[in-house]
């Protein structure tokens, strides 16, 4: 088998993987075109441990350590999602800029023009009174 038929697909896969984590707006679509680009790499471990023929396999053994961090990366990220979309109501990306409590980025964004935003000791006394 030739080298280059395993190496244009993970190529055709990464760049399929980074298409979507710069075009789509969804965390989820974002967690799977990750997973998409660790798979293209995964590919290329393989072939070239296949094509230099190692001894030690080290190619395969270092694909095994990448799907176990993408399987906890996966779990994590998920995780994330959801705590996201409980707390906004949403899994846009572009709306999660603040990871705070959504009810006291509102406080500071609905702060009129001119006016400072509480901040220090005020801004828990508010808090505490919320």
């Amino acid at each position: 088998m030739h080298l280059a038929y395993p190496v244009v697909l993970a190529a055709l896969l990464f760049s399929v993987g980074v298409y979507g984590v710069l075009a789509r707006r969804n965390a989820v679509l974002v967690l799977m075109s990750v997973e998409l680009m660790l798979n293209a790499v995964n590919l290329n471990l393989v072939a070239f441990d296949a094509w230099l023929r190692d001894s030690l396999h080290a190619g395969q053994a270092l694909t095994l350590f990448t799907i176990t961090v993408a399987a906890a990366e996966v779990g994590l990220g998920l995780a994330v999602v959801l705590l996201l979309f409980r707390a906004r109501g949403t899994a846009d990306i572009d709306r999660a800029t603040a990871l705070g409590d959504p009810a006291e980025t509102l406080a500071v964004e609905e702060t009129p023009v001119g006016a400072e935003a509480p901040t220090g000791s005020e801004a828990l006394k508010g808090q505490a009174a919320a």
